[in-house]
């Protein structure tokens, strides 16, 4: 028995921003013109409506698919409604749902992380066909009024965000489906990107409630963790990057994307580059590329995931 993801959806909000709208939009501070789009790739990225939360996004892109008969909702995102109760019950409350839900939460990989999840659990035979979604709405969490450079260089990474929603549907198949996973993490690097606002360190501070990071900090870390858990991924399973029809690599920056292809020799037709027109979609986005991709029914994918924390992870599939 394997698990096997036999659906993939998003939602995109129609409202869109452009790097040099971002630009415009920032109070105080005035940035180099242009400098979000040279230093990122991004031109473009979603922007949720005002009475649109992350699980209204969420279940946008569930809607896409045959989610009837699912035996588990897990709400899988970097995102929250509110603190209490868990996202995935206002979901499944927004799809008719009546199965058990809880959430996963790690940064940019809790889909990966919520995929993984739902295959242990098949596997064990607790459940059979399990909801894994996201709706991420980071755009609540960008600082627009900056008071000086440093602050801006701060507040720099929220300025590439996208406001998305993803939909993944993982069933028992005795076929084929999932082989072979790896995750990672150097939690020393915690305190290099954070949201800190809303938890028990800063429960109401309105101060704590943007997004913040230093990115050049976060490359060398990623960079210490090193591209071996997507060598070995290959070694471990006698494949090559030719041998998958799509491989989706978590994109924050356009210059690091290709950097970390050339590193790994993943050739550039295998790559689905969503970053430009769609922004850092956080969690959504290995599931973004698996559409923009056109998977069909027995292709080999690849998902490669870096997040916050700082973690990575690896997952190969037989669709």
């Amino acid at each position: 028995m394997r698990a096997r993801i036999t659906g993939v959806a998003t939602y995109l909000p129609e409202q869109t921003l452009t790097s040099a709208e971002v630009e415009r939009r920032i109070e105080g501070y005035v940035p180099y013109r242009g400098v979000v789009e040279r230093l990122t790739g991004i031109r473009s990225r979603h922007l949720a409506r005002d009475d649109q939360q992350a699980s209204d996004l969420a279940a946008e892109a569930a809607r896409g698919l045959d989610h009837a008969g699912a035996d588990l909702l897990i709400f899988a995102s970097a995102s929250q409604d509110m603190v209490e109760p868990a996202t995935g019950h206002i979901v499944a409350a927004k799809l008719g749902l009546s199965c058990p839900v809880f959430d996963v939460k790690n940064a940019c990989n809790s889909m990966l992380n919520g995929i993984q999840v739902a295959e242990a659990l098949i596997l064990s035979g607790a459940h059979r066909k399990v909801l894994v979604c996201s709706g991420e709405v980071p755009s609540r969490a960008i600082r627009w009024r900056v008071g000086d450079r440093a602050q801006f260089v701060d507040s720099f990474a929220g300025y590439t965000l996208s406001d998305t929603g993803c939909a993944v549907l993982v069933a028992a198949d005795a076929e084929r489906g999932i082989f072979y996973r790896d995750f990672s993490a150097d939690s020393a690097a915690w305190a290099i990107g954070t949201l800190p606002g809303g938890g028990s360190a800063h429960p109401r501070d309105h101060e704590y409630s943007y997004f913040r990071g230093d990115g050049r900090r976060l490359k060398e870390a990623f960079e210490r963790v090193g591209p071996d858990i997507f060598r070995n991924a290959l070694k471990q399973t006698g494949l090559s990057w030719d041998d998958f029809e799509i491989v989706a690599v978590h994109q924050v920056a356009l210059p690091y994307l290709l950097l970390l292809a050339e590193t790994l020799g993943i050739p550039e037709e295998k790559l689905v580059v969503s970053l430009t027109e769609h922004g850092n979609c956080a969690s959504t986005t290995l599931p973004l590329q698996l559409e923009l991709g056109g998977w069909r029914p027995g292709d080999r994918v690849a998902l490669l995931g870096l997040g916050g924390g700082i973690s990575a992870g690896v997952m190969l599939a037989e669709m």
